[in-house]
């Protein structure tokens, strides 16, 4: 069964940054879905906030498994309408992964209910992501911790509730620790937030990075069908064929003793 993925990216830097432009020719979406693509069993496509409702209307989001998310420079500009059909299609059952400065996308903010802030510097500092879930799906075929020369450094506290699964923890140069790979499940979907991936610098073609994103699609299709009525909170009558627990008398078993049946 192949697993169709959607990278989604703002599009903002790549074009107005031209160290962003060079590094990342197609877009940082393209060179995810590039790594993705190489996979086997992983069709991944690109949308931008620029298409016709960003890339992703309902009868894409119907087809997608899993939602790959890279969002910093607008936030703000990503119609709330959208916002609630990518939720509604997570709490149905496709997987979600927010990308780096996505923690504060409006889809995560109102899928983790709390304000997911965080302490920044942009400084070209090396990160070293350690593993601390070795026999998680998403860290599989990973060194016990790998590093990135140059990333921006994210600190805590991160404003996000308790994971499910803390899956890496970074350590950068100035000392800083950060929660940087968490899973969550929000109905019936499945969420994962990994936090390396600044514009500036070439995360996204480093092999272990994209380990761990073709990984973490893996973990985050659902097999099963799509819930349905995910909104709905139907009032169900009481059957008025079935005669009330309250109304039952003792009455004998078999066996000659009382009880009720």
């Amino acid at each position: 069964m192949t697993i169709r993925a959607i990278v989604w990216g703002e599009n903002i830097h790549e074009k107005s940054n031209a160290i962003v432009g060079d590094l990342y020719p197609e877009g940082m979406h393209g060179a995810i879905a590039e790594g993705l693509n190489a996979a086997a069993g992983i069709e991944a496509t690109t949308a931008t906030l620029q298409e016709h409702e960003h890339g992703l209307s309902e009868a894409r989001l119907a087809e997608a498994d899993v939602l790959l998310w890279w969002g910093h420079a607008a936030h703000g500009d990503v119609a709330d309408e959208i916002v609630e059909r990518v939720c509604r299609h997570v709490w149905s059952g496709m997987g979600l992964i927010v990308l780096h400065s996505g923690h504060f996308a409006k889809p995560f903010k109102r899928l983790m209910g709390s304000p997911c802030n965080l302490t920044w510097r942009e400084a070209g500092e090396r990160e070293r992501l350690w593993v601390t879930s070795p026999n998680h799906p998403i860290a599989a075929g990973l060194p016990p911790h790998f590093e990135l020369e140059q990333e921006e450094m994210y600190g805590e506290p991160f404003g996000i509730p308790e994971p499910l699964e803390t899956v890496f923890i970074s350590w950068f140069q100035g000392g800083e620790v950060f929660r940087s790979g968490v899973t969550y499940k929000r109905g019936a979907g499945s969420v994962f937030y990994f936090r390396p991936g600044h514009e500036t610098y070439p995360t996204y073609y480093d092999a272990n990075v994209r380990r761990v994103l073709e990984n973490a699609v893996r973990w985050a299709h659902d097999r099963a069908p799509r819930v349905t009525g995910v909104n709905d909170a139907p009032n169900v009558p009481v059957n008025q064929a079935l005669e009330p627990i309250e109304a039952r008398g003792p009455r004998l078993h078999a066996d000659g003793e009382a009880g009720f049946k």
